[in-house]
Parts: structure tokens; C-alpha cells; sequence
């Protein structure tokens, strides 16, 4: 007789909760990208491709955020076999869907530059860290962008570290000729996102506890 594995309810019930932290990451994600973007002062690296890609296409900005990733997660599997994650597949799907909504929303600010754009921006840069710390502490698998760093490091034997780096100047440079917004606030993403997510990290890794998990 062949046994077959299933979950008790206490495991179910683990899972549910980590979909649920997941989700809440995503959906603050998309917040936090919504409120730089509407800043005005500068965009981190994927966003700048992003937005330029979105002028040169039908696609909205959150449209093209899911186009890139589909196609980074197809990248991936076809170099080396990189299997998404629940997480993965949710990363690419959900986050461009909030941006699109939060930036449609009537009541949502759009001060595009000035003292207020800082301010957004700078808000959107915070919750930024907390959401990637939310999301990554699911442990449901790790965004595409993430894991085609993974795919690039493996496939030119370099550390992850120098791929993400050349990955990110590769697509800054591409979204600035495509016309997305290059200005002060780009510089202040790339100095301030790693910190940020460090911290938002260290708030959220207490809550990954209940589900058994370990982030690396």
C-alpha cells in the first residue's frame, strides 16, 4: 500500500498564514513603488526600465513590471531550470497589479516633484524595505528579479552580488534611454534600498517563526 503525504491542519494552517504574509508584502510593494513613482524625483533601476518601457508601448507601468518578470522567470528555466516558487509566480503577477491601482486612485497624491514629491518619495523608499523584508520572511520563494541574479551568477561563475550590480546598471541605463526618470532620488534608492531592506528584515523575521521557516 503506497502512503500517501497529506497535510495536517496545523501545516494548512501555517501556509494560509504565510499566502497572507506574502500577499501583504506584495500589495505594500506595489504601494511603496506607486508612491515613487508619483514622487517625481527619481526611480531605483527596474522602475526607470519600467516606466520607459511603458511610453513606448500600450502596456501601463504595472503591465510592463509583469511582462518583465514573466520573462525573467522564463529566462531562468530555459538557463538553468529555475523552478518559481508560489512567491515567484505572485512577486511577477500581484505587484504591478497594486501600482496600477493605487496609481489610478483619485485620492492618491501626484505631487510629481517639490518638497511633497520628496516626501512621498522617501515614504514609498521606507515602506519599500519593509514590504521586500515581508515578502522574502514568507519563505514562498524569491522574486524574479532576484532569482535571475541567481541564474546570471551561476551561468558566469561571478559572485551574486556583482551580478545583481551589473544587472541593475544594464536595465538603468535601458530604462533612462527609453525616457524613464533618472534624477536625485535614483542615487538615493540605490544608497538607501539595501539598508532598508536589511532593516526590514530584521523587523519581520520574528514573524516567520510560527511557520517553521528560515530566511538565508
Amino acid at each position: 500500500m503506497n502512503p500517501v503525504t497529506t497535510a495536517t491542519p496545523r501545516q494548512a494552517g501555517r501556509f494560509a498564514l504565510r499566502v497572507l504574509h506574502l500577499n501583504v508584502g506584495l500589495l505594500v510593494y506595489g504601494l511603496s513603488v506607486a508612491m515613487m513613482l508619483a514622487g517625481g524625483v527619481g526611480l531605483g533601476p527596474w522602475d526607470v526600465f519600467h516606466e520607459g518601457l511603458s511610453l513606448h508601448t500600450p502596456l501601463t507601468i504595472g503591465q510592463a513590471m509583469i511582462l518583465a518578470g514573466l520573462l525573467l522567470i522564463g529566462i531562468s528555466f530555459l538557463l538553468a531550470r529555475v523552478r518559481p516558487g508560489v512567491g515567484t509566480v505572485s512577486n511577477m503577477a500581484l505587484i504591478g497589479v497594486w501600482v496600477d491601482v493605487f496609481l489610478a486612485r483619485s485620492w492618491f497624491p501626484h505631487p510629481d516633484g517639490g518638497g511633497a514629491g520628496w516626501a512621498l518619495f522617501l515614504t514609498g523608499l521606507v515602506l519599500n524595505g519593509l514590504a521586500t523584508g515581508l515578502y522574502i520572511t514568507a519563505g514562498l520563494g524569491a522574486g524574479p528579479r532576484d532569482g535571475f541574479a541567481l541564474t546570471l551568477a551561476e551561468k558566469f561563475g561571478t559572485s551574486v552580488r556583482r551580478a545583481r550590480t551589473g544587472m541593475e546598471v544594464v536595465v538603468l541605463l535601458s530604462g533612462w534611454l527609453l525616457g524613464g526618470t533618472v534624477g536625485l532620488g535614483t542615487l538615493v534608492f540605490a544608497m538607501l534600498v539595501g539598508p532598508l531592506m536589511q532593516r526590514g528584515l530584521r523587523v519581520t523575521l520574528p514573524l516567520e517563526r510560527a511557520y517553521g521557516t528560515r530566511t538565508p
